[in-house]
């Protein structure tokens, strides 16, 4: 018995030995058709600014609550306009909301009277888009002497997106055929041996640069005191974006 398990043993290990040593047969690839992607992206420095400066302010009187808010945005508007007159400037958000007292609950739970406002919160917000970086922040500084700064994004312009669209194809052509050579010499081809049958544009990932989209939601904040005191001016790194694209080939083999 001892004797046929060890016939048996030599056997299979000689069967896995020849079967290792036996080269592996290449599938045919003739009229192969092979989906590849490809990617490609570029970077820029950053090139222009989007402020969002707001102002509010509360008070019992509806009325004087928007008359201070209707002066504080045209003084902040001017100075804008004095600090950067190449800046875009759009005024959006305008509002107006009641504010009312804390409930009480009477002993059923039901609110023991109709609530009354006590208070109105009126507020506004200015957009301002510059390409003016290096004194954005003496800009920001000096309208914050009436407004605050609500909030702030850098980004590419227009101009400079469609400069680096060539830049960017390029980028993401070239790596669809350093992606087919690897591919050919992984399936003992030649390159030669194909023809790109597709290039597909439309699967590249659209760019989206988000920007602020309406207004933003209503601030809470105290109404402010007319300033005149300077404000330090704030730091800004504008940094850098990176533009991406995809596209999908098809190569047939011949």
């Amino acid at each position: 018995m001892t004797v046929m398990k060890t016939i048996a043993a030599a056997a299979a290990a000689s069967f896995a030995l020849a079967a290792h040593a036996a080269p592996l047969e290449s599938l045919p690839t003739s009229g192969t058709l092979v989906v590849v992607p490809a990617f490609g992206e570029v970077k820029h420095a950053n090139d222009q600014a989007v402020a969002t400066l707001a102002i509010e302010e509360q008070d019992k009187d509806k009325a004087a609550a928007a008359s201070r808010v209707n002066l504080k945005m045209k003084q902040g508007l001017d100075i804008v306009k004095r600090e950067d007159p190449g800046a875009s400037l759009k005024t959006q958000g305008y509002y107006t909301y009641p504010v009312y007292p804390e409930e009480r609950q009477n002993i059923n739970g039901q609110p023991s009277k109709p609530r009354v406002p006590t208070a109105w919160r009126v507020g506004q917000y200015l957009q301002v888009t510059t390409t003016n970086l290096e004194k954005l922040p003496k800009t920001v500084a000096a309208a914050q002497k009436i407004l605050t700064l609500n909030g702030l994004q850098f980004g590419l312009t227009p101009e400079t997106t469609r400069q680096l669209d060539d830049q960017r194809i390029a980028a993401t052509y070239k790596n669809l055929n350093e992606r087919i050579n690897s591919i050919a010499s992984a399936m003992g081809r030649k390159v030669g041996d194909a023809v790109l049958d597709t290039v597909d544009f439309e699967g590249s990932g659209n760019y989206a640069q988000d920007r602020m989209a309406g207004a933003p939601a209503p601030m809470m904040m105290r109404a402010a005191k007319m300033e005149s005191a300077d404000v330090a001016e704030p730091s800004f790194e504008p940094g850098e974006t990176t533009l991406q694209m995809t596209l999908v080939g098809k190569v047939r083999f011949k």
